[in-house]
């Protein structure tokens, strides 16, 4: 599964710490999460894409 968390991530022009504390998770799972190493939990993904304001299929995808 490939994601766009870092894309939506640097247009905020946010750090990943500043991401993990958003979403009450550490910088290391932003990290996994980035580089396709970990796929969210389902609830983790929909608390992304809430605060995005991104549909999840939008943010999470299969090529």
């Amino acid at each position: 599964m490939r994601n766009i968390v870092k894309e939506l991530r640097t247009e905020r022009e946010w750090s990943q710490a500043t991401l993990a504390d958003h979403l009450e998770v550490s910088r290391q799972t932003v990290n996994a999460i980035e580089t396709g190493r970990y796929d969210p939990s389902l609830p983790l993904a929909f608390t992304i894409s809430k605060l995005f304001g991104k549909p999840i299929e939008h943010i999470f995808f299969v090529d």
